[in-house]
């Protein structure tokens, strides 16, 4: 074992953002790596291992630059940063942090988080239609929307359409209190929350009223060419394959669409086939349409959720072997 000591340069007003309260990101790293991490005097003393020394070298430099750059370190960027240099992917931190897509209400910057986050905005960009699939918490929506909005701001679409299919998570819309409109707006919810958080609650009312911004459920799309738009489908998983023929199918000239889902939490009736499922085996050899895969990696809520979504995508792995049978002698 050859023991290494290397110093790199971490100024004083840095040392805390990347060390976390109470030292809990350091001490993160020093249980991942190894080593052993010393501040003093704008420095930082790492002692270990070599190999795993120039690793904790690696994501050190990684996040003060991010701090550099005005960042508040979290643990999932800390995380983040410890798998991509075991990957050998360390530069991509520095790369993703580059890309804004706009700014919240408040100033906060909206970016992607992750190489499978920088992939799915870069297909958005680039592509016509883009489906974004992937677990809670991966940003599939909220990515969306903030292309969304941006296009419509830079004039480079006339309007928005976010819709989504009004099925129940277990729960009877029929017994809900209130009109058709009061029963189906908890399931547009998050596109509202979204829109408020980047474009402010007075705007969106004001373009609303005017048509340029439009919420509503799938149905309602039945029978409309939708040009000059920018739409998503969130949920898409809910909808039936003929639903998500008959949205894929109103799509006009100039337009671009994101259709996000989760195909493991389907709220379809059982045996009922998803129409995300289908698209994603017709369409996915059509030139102008991008497949995004996010996987528990991609997320970025509390790491806790990580965690969760990881454990539910090894249960399933387990769960859907096929079981070996035993042959009657």
């Amino acid at each position: 074992m050859s023991l290494t000591e290397i110093m790199i340069d971490m100024p004083a007003e840095h040392e805390k953002n990347v060390f976390g309260q109470f030292d809990i990101f350091a001490k993160k790293i020093e249980r991942t790596m190894h080593v052993t991490l010393i501040a003093r005097d704008g420095n930082v003393k790492i002692l270990g291992e070599e190999v795993y020394a120039q690793k904790a070298e690696k994501i050190l430099t990684q996040l003060t630059e991010l701090s550099r750059r005005g960042n508040t370190i979290s643990e999932q960027n800390v995380d983040y940063a410890i798998s991509l240099v075991f990957e050998g992917k360390e530069d991509g931190m520095l790369e993703i942090d580059k890309d804004v897509i706009c700014h919240t209400l408040l100033g906060k910057p909206i970016k992607p988080k992750t190489l499978g986050q920088k992939k799915y905005v870069d297909a958005i960009r680039k592509q016509m239609i883009t489906f974004g699939i992937g677990p809670a918490g991966t940003g599939k929506t909220y990515l969306a929307m903030a292309m969304a909005i941006t296009a419509f701001k830079n004039n480079d679409v006339n309007r928005i359409i976010l819709t989504r299919p009004a099925i129940e998570a277990g729960e009877k819309l029929g017994f809900l209190p209130g009109d058709l409109q009061s029963k189906i707006d908890p399931y547009l919810r998050p596109l509202y929350d979204a829109l408020y958080q980047i474009m402010g609650a007075e705007s969106f009312i004001k373009n609303s009223e005017k048509g340029l911004i439009e919420v509503a459920p799938l149905a309602y799309m039945r029978g409309r060419t939708l040009d000059n738009a920018f739409i998503i489908l969130d949920e898409a998983q809910n909808t039936t394959p003929a639903q998500m023929k008959m949205f894929l199918t109103r799509i006009g000239f100039g337009s671009k669409v994101v259709i996000t889902g989760d195909s493991t939490q389907k709220d379809l009736p059982a045996g009922s086939t998803s129409g995300l499922d289908v698209a994603v085996r017709v369409l996915k050899n059509i030139e102008d349409i991008t497949i995004c895969n996010l996987t528990s990696k991609d997320v970025v809520r509390h790491p806790l959720v990580q965690k969760i979504v990881k454990a539910y995508e090894e249960y399933e792995k387990v769960s859907n072997k096929p079981k070996n049978r035993r042959r009657k002698v």
